[in-house]
């Protein structure tokens, strides 16, 4: 049977954590197949610099449309989740593609770390995504052939030690969407997940200079660009999950057949990746992407 390539021409698809490396990469490339591109991000900076990289949005002008655009808010926030919401009915009128991408960590350890920073990583990382796409869903449903891409993580089937915050809201969001994604489907939305291993983000730069978890560098990290492709390959052939790195994907949910066993398992993979880590960290120093300061090592950009 052959599949069909998802139409992207004419679309609005709107991307959370829009400002960011996976959601940059993401909206240029399905900008590129012709969509129009929202970016939710509370970054107005960082968003603007992406949607002046975008592909012009095709018939926007002629039709006098909004064409890409930036909307800022806090997405823990309902108010402004709900203001946000209010605008794209108000100018585009439904959403054709909803990507769940905002997201955090944290490297500080949980015996240390405070009550507000642990309900705030599972805010942006649990609750936001959840009821985004529930207070979506009517432009959702005003849209033709609906989709819902949420990045998870393969946190989100791994325990990952030195931040068990972020595994925990994975491995919920995770769950989440894979129920979600079965009542979903037969009322006509379509949904799935990705699960990317370590991807060379901001996000995973600063885990990375913070002493966050060593496990991630046992490879070296991918691309966004990587991550995005898959996440377009979700809409061409619409499943519950896909994984970047399908290997890396076997390998931790084998392990996870025997849980107990973990303790032991651990430092085999300990050492390659503590290695691993400090060549990452060498790569950004090489790239301009870090510099040390004082003897500290810092983020550039």
């Amino acid at each position: 049977m052959t599949r069909r390539r998802f139409n992207a021409t004419g679309k609005v698809v709107v991307v959370t954590g829009g400002g960011g490396g996976i959601g940059g990469a993401f909206a240029r490339q399905i900008a590129d197949r012709g969509a129009t591109v929202i970016l939710v991000d509370i970054r107005p900076q960082a968003a603007d610099a992406v949607v002046a990289s975008l592909a012009d949005s095709p018939g926007a002008a002629v039709e006098k449309k909004p064409g890409h655009r930036v909307l800022v808010g806090d997405l823990t926030q309902r108010t402004d989740v709900e203001r946000i919401l209010a605008d794209i009915e108000a100018n585009e009128g439904h959403i054709d593609v909803l990507v769940n991408n905002a997201g955090m960590t944290s490297a500080e350890r949980f015996d240390e770390r405070s009550a507000e920073s642990i309900e705030l990583e599972l805010n942006v990382n649990l609750y936001a995504p959840l009821m985004l796409t529930r207070l979506a869903i009517p432009l959702l449903r005003a849209g033709t052939d609906p989709r819902v891409v949420t990045t998870v993580s393969l946190g989100g089937i791994f325990p990952l030690g030195e931040t068990p915050i972020y595994t925990a809201s994975k491995f919920g969001l995770r769950g989440a969407m894979l129920a979600i994604s079965l009542d979903l489907r037969d009322k006509g939305i379509t949904a799935g997940s990705v699960l990317p291993s370590a991807t060379d983000t901001r996000m995973l730069r600063y885990e990375a200079l913070e002493g966050g978890n060593e496990m991630q560098f046992q490879d070296p990290p991918q691309s966004p660009e990587h991550v995005a492709a898959t996440m377009i390959k979700l809409l061409d052939r619409p499943r519950l999950e896909v994984y970047p790195r399908p290997s890396e994907s076997w390998l931790v949910r084998i392990a996870l057949l025997v849980p107990n066993q973990l303790p032991r398992l651990m430092p085999l993979f300990r050492g390659k990746g503590e290695r691993g880590l400090k060549k990452y960290i060498a790569s950004l120093r090489e790239r301009g992407i870090v510099e040390t300061v004082d003897g500290v090592d810092r983020l550039v950009v």
